[in-house]
């Protein structure tokens, strides 16, 4: 797939590092599974993989993390 935000690269399967906030938690998480641009380093994560990360900023949220760093484990 092209990259549309440089419209210059494609994209290759690689992993990317994903930052969530929400109401004074930070969330991130390493080795996420996304396309990754080769030209510009954009990362595009599947609609599975994103609601994924949604579960778990919720758990978060709901377990009173204020800040957290995991290693993406998929469900």
């Amino acid at each position: 797939m092209r990259c549309v935000i440089c419209k210059q690269g494609e994209t290759a399967p690689g992993t990317t590092t994903i930052t969530l906030e929400r109401d004074g938690m930070t969330l991130v998480i390493k080795n996420v599974p996304a396309r990754v641009c080769d030209n510009c380093g954009e990362a595009y994560i599947e609609e599975d993989t994103a609601a994924r990360l949604l579960d778990l900023v919720n758990d978060s949220a709901r377990a009173g993390v204020q800040v957290d760093i995991r290693q993406y484990v998929a469900a």
